[in-house]
């Protein structure tokens, strides 16, 4: 069926299963037409557990982004951060398919994404510290996307071939990421007094949320054991090479800022979060959680 415009199209009476939720994904399952079924030699709620970590930093990180649309510098830097998002969302949906397939409670990526509180997202910190300025989050994304494209990189040879399909995917978008940010790093670091200044001062905000990135869970101990994944710990030096040669292109430096402490030794995989994170998911939830059974 065909329409004019895409008003007819939402106002249409689709009956029946054919009905969308108004405030998710309710399309097409993501998973449709791939071999879930779980290797034997992996624990299935590690690798749920595990899942919902990737998927929660990509999730987090995406409603995040979206709020430069409007508010970016240029117009095309707003199109390419929201472009941005909206791979990062495409990779959240797949992971928390993934994780209520693989945990045995079949909740879809909606319910994962809006009926959880605070406590129970495992994102890292990093990802829900809110935006400051443009340079600020060039810095979080820089940092974020070479991290991320070090850790799915070795996820291609996963033993589980959901989470080595989703990882092959995600490398083509994160390659383009941490392109896009280390040019604008270099641009600013490079630019004017000022520019410079504000480049360096955003890797300073974000540098004590960087340590975590590479604190390895008990989960990723255990499915890095059995070919699952790799520990975050491992990643670290290629994660450094990758800034030891955009930071000094930019006349950038290091900085030496101590990390952010975890409480009683729990952090974000441990669903202990910033006061920041309970702010940014009353707004992305807000909706959903007023009128659950909305569709169109």
């Amino acid at each position: 069926m065909s329409f004019d415009n895409a008003y007819e199209a939402l106002a249409e009476d689709h009956g029946g299963d054919e009905s969308r939720w108004a405030f998710g994904t309710g399309f097409d399952d993501p998973l449709a037409g791939v071999d879930t079924t779980i290797p034997s030699t992996v624990d299935a709620q590690d690798l749920a557990a595990y899942c919902v970590m990737l998927g929660d930093d990509a999730l987090v990180l995406s409603q995040r982004l979206t709020e430069w649309v409007t508010g970016a510098p240029e117009l095309e830097d707003e199109v390419a951060l929201a472009n941005i998002a909206l791979d990062l969302l495409g990779q959240a949906r797949l992971l928390l398919a993934r994780a209520g397939q693989s945990d045995g409670s079949d909740r879809s990526e909606d319910d994962l994404a809006y009926w959880r509180d605070d406590r129970q997202f495992r994102n890292v910190r990093l990802v829900e510290c809110p935006n400051g300025d443009f340079a600020e989050t060039i810095a979080r994304l820089l940092v974020f996307s070479t991290w991320r494209l070090a850790v799915l990189s070795r996820l291609t040879d996963s033993v589980d071939p959901v989470l080595a399909a989703i990882a092959a995917k995600g490398v083509k978008e994160l390659t383009y990421h941490r392109e896009y940010a280390a040019k604008w790093a270099v641009r600013l670091g490079d630019g004017t007094a000022y520019s410079a200044e504000r480049m360096q001062a955003g890797l300073d905000a974000v540098w004590p949320l960087v340590a975590e990135l590479f604190t390895t869970h008990e989960v990723e101990s255990r499915l890095a054991r059995v070919d699952v994944t790799v520990e975050s710990s491992a990643v670290r030096d290629e994660f450094d090479t990758v800034l030891a040669q955009v930071l000094p292109a930019g006349d950038l430096s290091t900085p030496d800022r101590p990390a952010l402490g975890a409480v009683a030794g729990l952090a974000g995989r441990d669903g202990v979060h910033t006061e920041h994170l309970g702010f940014l998911l009353a707004e992305m939830q807000t909706l959903a959680r007023a009128h659950p059974d909305a569709v169109w």
